[in-house]
């Protein structure tokens, strides 16, 4: 029986108003506890359950990058630390907003994940509008690891520093190119915050990935390259890529012999990258927890942590709310910085 009900019910000899709408007040706390209990139960089932079959983990960049790189790592060790498969499926295109908006569209039960990488913070700065938020339609899981970007060119490019690189803009602006991983990486973002502090203007070509990028640096199609280190290393290494500078205020223990961008002359530039996990909102909290702890002994394990180095990368691992803080803070630091360097796109 409805309140409405009640409050215009005046047959007479069946009770006052008040004495009824006591009545149903005594009977609907009881009720609304039973459903909510009985509400509860099947999430705390589902949770007590999970993992029971295969989980998808989806990265929004192609096979190549560093993106994928990174979540190979973990892959197989994340399988054996659930009891089950983890599937990558690689879904790139849109600056990563394809295959993020198919993770915020898919049900909450933990066997969608979303790996990726610190664009997710950006891409909500640069872009007018996004077919989901941010801010609420997922939930953190757990930092994985971080690294700096790294600025690399074909060794026929005539620049062999950033202080060659910078006077060569100068007296050419606009004609030098630069490719990122896509609008809104943080490659693109170094490539931008290199000219702003700088007052220097080259022109940015974003790619769908790391992979098409570093090949078409290979290839002598573009000179220049923003991008993380697990997608360049191996080019480094043998020479097909020539290292010019890294992103962040300490080297990379990888390259030591690289040296920041701070070290190159320009004051106030630091791009750190960081790769975490994410899943829908509204997914169980048991499930998240558990998935985050899987994560953070997976990391930590001395062999994922030497692999992880050997991209550049360092083991990170953490609590839910703490890959939150880190969202929020860059959130807010990223919309400052496309702000003051009137970066916008539709």
């Amino acid at each position: 029986m409805s309140i409405l009900m009640l409050l215009h019910d005046r047959t007479p000899g069946s009770g006052s108003t008040l004495e009824k709408l006591m009545s149903w007040r005594r009977l609907a706390w009881p009720l609304a506890l039973a459903a909510g209990l009985s509400l509860a139960a099947p999430v705390a089932q589902a949770a007590d359950e999970w993992p029971n079959r295969p989980i998808r983990m989806l990265v929004p960049y192609p096979p190549g990058g560093g993106t994928d790189i990174i979540a190979r790592i973990i892959q197989e060790d994340l399988g054996k630390q659930l009891g089950q498969t983890v599937v990558i499926e690689n879904r790139g295109g849109a600056a990563g907003m394809i295959g993020t908006e198919a993770v915020a569209r898919a049900d909450p039960d933990g066997y969608t994940v979303l790996f990726t990488l610190s664009s997710h913070t950006i891409n909500p700065a640069i872009y007018k509008k996004l077919s989901f938020d941010t801010a609420n339609d997922f939930a953190p899981v757990s930092l994985v690891a971080s690294l700096p970007q790294i600025l690399v060119a074909n060794p026929g490019f005539s620049a062999n520093n950033v202080g060659d690189l910078l006077r060569q803009a100068k007296a050419a602006p606009g004609e030098i190119s630069y490719g990122s991983v896509g609008n809104g990486s943080p490659s693109h973002i170094a490539g931008e915050l290199l000219g702003l502090r700088t007052g220097t203007k080259m022109q940015h070509i974003p790619y769908r990935g790391g992979g098409p990028a570093v090949n078409d640096v290979l290839g002598n199609q573009i000179p220049l390259l923003w991008v993380s280190i697990p997608a360049a290393a191996g080019f480094v290494k043998t020479g097909r890529l020539k290292p010019l500078a890294v992103s962040t205020v300490r080297r990379s223990p990888m390259f030591p012999d690289v040296p920041t961008v701070q070290e190159s002359g320009v004051a106030d530039f630091e791009v750190d990258s960081w790769y975490a996990m994410f899943v829908p909102s509204k997914t169980p909290a048991p499930v998240i927890d558990r998935l985050s702890k899987a994560v953070s002994m997976v990391v930590q394990r001395p062999e994922i942590k030497e692999k992880l180095l050997g991209q550049g990368a360092e083991a990170v691992g953490s609590s839910p709310e703490r890959l939150g803080e880190v969202v929020n803070t860059e959130l807010t630091k990223w919309a400052s910085l496309a702000q003051e360097a009137k970066i916008k796109l539709d």
